[in-house]
């Protein structure tokens, strides 16, 4: 409670002055100027230990001071920021720490604040995250169960030349496999790409994408010829909801580093933005620590696939009672004297029919069922 008058230290010392002539008691004394009994008590005990001086109003200043950060090792981290501007704390102190073992690093909160005290942070908006109902997780227990993939938004060289980077990354350790800049999203070209990745590292269980081109199309099944080709080698195509890039989100928050550390500013050409995106793709595997790692680096934690790339693409098997077709260049097979088109995506590949039901069939491509056929309307449902 506050004092009566407006001068405290007067009130004080009337206080203690009426307190040692013995004619009142403390909580009388207390209603008298308006306080408490313990702020009394306290007043009093004062004065019996420091004389009038102790009336005084006290420093409110704690009375020990922290450590305070080395002026060398606040350094390091200022200088380490500027090298790699998008790190925050929680990876600039294991970067170091790995760099220097015996230097003695702040807590994470506290290069936060050196980073602010330099000019070296952005204040940044809260936002709750949307909650998307119908996503499909993504799960990964071990480097190459699935394989993520897309591409970053095309952008144009100095030179006027479009870029578009085709991103693969492991989905369980974050390991970017591949940061290819190529002139378009033509499916030759990104096929080149995964033979490639695929003779490298083996081969992945799944891969999962949305569903643009070349990795989808509008045919059945979204069928794509390059999806096909992944199906063969016994490579589990895994799309996204329409409109749900939230489903590849580890892959969009990879793509944000991308954009932001080599594509603010791009370089003369392609063969220059490509040097590029090998610096950063071997800092990024190698030297960025991954907090969903533990800290540790994605090259730390991955290891190549066990499967190869077989020399010679294996052909599609089926069971002895199936009916089996074969489809032409222009996607139809012939069905009791009926040419039926089923997908140019699967143009010169087998598939396979089984009978479920009087004349109604299931379609299969490898082991996946594309649609059925109804023989009455000689027409694929999917």
């Amino acid at each position: 409670m506050p004092w009566t008058v407006t001068d405290p230290m007067l009130e004080r010392a009337r206080l203690v002055a009426l307190h040692a002539d013995g004619l009142y008691a403390v909580s009388e004394l207390a209603d008298r100027a308006g306080v408490s009994r313990k702020t009394a008590h306290k007043w009093i005990a004062r004065y019996r230990d420091g004389g009038a001086d102790a009336l005084a109003d006290r420093s409110h200043a704690r009375h020990g001071q922290a450590e305070r950060t080395p002026p060398e090792v606040e350094a390091m981290i200022v200088a380490c920021r500027e090298a790699h501007p998008t790190w925050g704390p929680r990876k600039l102190l294991p970067y170091l720490a790995r760099r220097h073992p015996a230097l003695a690093l702040p807590a994470p909160s506290t290069a936060g604040a050196i980073l602010d005290r330099h000019g070296l942070t952005k204040p940044r908006r809260t936002r709750r995250p949307p909650k998307h109902p119908g996503s499909v997780p993504l799960v990964a227990t071990a480097p190459n169960q699935v394989w993520t993939a897309d591409y970053k938004g095309q952008f144009k060289t100095l030179d006027g030349v479009y870029c578009y980077p085709l991103t693969v990354c492991d989905a369980h350790t974050r390991f970017v496999l591949s940061c290819h800049a190529l002139p378009s999203v033509e499916q030759a070209a990104a096929r080149r790409q995964f033979e490639r990745l695929f003779r490298e590292h083996g081969l992945p269980e799944a891969i999962r994408s949305d569903n643009g081109t070349p990795f989808a199309t509008q045919a059945l099944c979204g069928l794509s010829r390059l999806s096909v080709w992944w199906m063969k080698l016994g490579i589990a195509h895994d799309r996204i909801e329409p409109g749900q890039p939230q489903q590849n989100g580890r892959h969009e928050r990879m793509h944000k580093t991308l954009k932001a550390e080599t594509a603010r500013l791009p370089e003369r050409d392609l063969t220059a933005q490509q040097a590029r995106f090998d610096r950063w793709r071997a800092e990024f595997n190698g030297e960025r620590p991954h907090e969903a790692l533990g800290y540790r680096t994605p090259a730390s934690v991955y290891a190549p696939s066990p499967r190869p790339m077989p020399e010679r693409l294996p052909e599609p098997e089926y069971p002895r009672h199936f009916e089996v077709r074969y489809l032409s260049r222009s996607g139809n097979i012939k069905w009791k004297r009926h040419q039926l088109f089923v997908s140019q995506a699967l143009a010169n590949e087998w598939v396979g029919l089984e009978e479920v039901a009087d004349g109604l069939w299931s379609l299969y491509f490898c082991d996946r069922l594309l649609a059925r056929l109804d023989e009455r309307g000689f027409k694929l449902r999917g």
